[in-house]
């Protein structure tokens, strides 16, 4: 849940203990993002696939291992947030898109075109265009998170955790830093990879971003207290200038 923070020093609240269930599904999910693409390609000598698995493995454990360092209790509540009470059910139906089905179906289009040759070549420059937008979009996702010790993974109001609202990090300038970061990994992924065809499921998965945006704001500005303020003064959602 892409929602603001009071600022507080690392470490803040005791962490819960994390189920091993959360932690077996968690490194299930990195075997899959490091297998998916090569099975499709049927070859590993893919310089792209290399890249994005490599890239994508230290952004997601690197993102984890920082929320442990500095919000332990972020860690418990993204690995129980499934089973917590208020989560909106619209979101239970669009999380398994954004965070699961849909990269790893793009990865399995952007191999299948490499093993099958559908666009042909792309342009070398292209391509690491599309590795340095994945790398940007990574980080300033990774920046929202860390800044924020109710990044839930479900969008829910965090009564039991005392879920306030104000400006900190990324969230100076839109609201919803971790989504645009993560539309930018998913639109630059196709690229890195060479294959225009990834970019269709890249780009139904960010337009599904962008609605979980859309709810998810709509949410905050019903029932989290000073989240109507907050909006007026930082007014863009996703990207200054536009929504």
């Amino acid at each position: 849940m892409d929602t603001h923070t009071l600022n507080q020093e690392p470490g803040g609240a005791p962490a819960a203990r994390i189920p091993w269930r959360a932690v077996v599904q968690f490194l299930v999910l990195v075997a899959l993002l490091i297998a998916v693409p090569f099975v499709a390609a049927g070859r590993l000598d893919w310089w792209g696939g290399w890249a994005y698995v490599i890239l994508t493995v230290l952004a997601v454990v690197g993102s984890r291992a920082l929320i442990l360092r500095f919000n332990p209790d972020l860690a418990a509540e993204r690995a129980t947030s499934w089973q917590a009470e208020g989560v909106k059910r619209w979101d239970r139906v669009l999380v398994p898109i954004v965070g699961q089905y849909g990269p790893l179906i793009t990865c399995m289009v952007g191999g299948l075109d490499v093993r099958f040759g559908w666009t042909g070549r792309l342009p070398f420059g292209l391509q690491l265009a599309g590795l340095a937008f994945l790398a940007a979009g990574s980080a300033f996702a990774t920046w929202a998170m860390v800044s924020n010790r109710f990044f839930s993974a479900m969008v829910r109001i965090q009564t039991d955790r005392g879920h306030s609202v104000v400006s900190a990090g990324p969230y100076r300038w839109i609201r919803h830093p971790g989504y645009a970061g993560g539309i930018l990994a998913d639109l630059a992924t196709p690229l890195l990879l060479g294959s225009y065809w990834a970019l269709f499921p890249g780009g139904l998965t960010a337009m599904v971003v962008v609605l979980r945006t859309a709810l998810e704001d709509r949410t905050l500005l019903e029932e989290l207290p000073g989240y109507t303020d907050y909006a007026r003064r930082t007014r863009y959602r996703l990207l200054p200038g536009v929504w």
